[in-house]
């Protein structure tokens, strides 16, 4: 019964710990601004 929950522990831990990965590795300086936001203001 404890392997049993070590196990799900450690699945539970991997898992969290991908999901935290993909979360927070993205470009250093975050997403960069909307271009169309910027051409909207540029036609009118």
């Amino acid at each position: 019964m404890t392997l049993l929950l070590l196990e799900a522990l450690g699945a539970g831990l991997l898992f969290v710990g991908i999901i935290w990965w993909t979360m927070f590795s993205g470009r250093p300086d975050g997403d960069p601004p909307a271009a169309t936001e910027e051409k909207k203001d540029q036609t009118s």
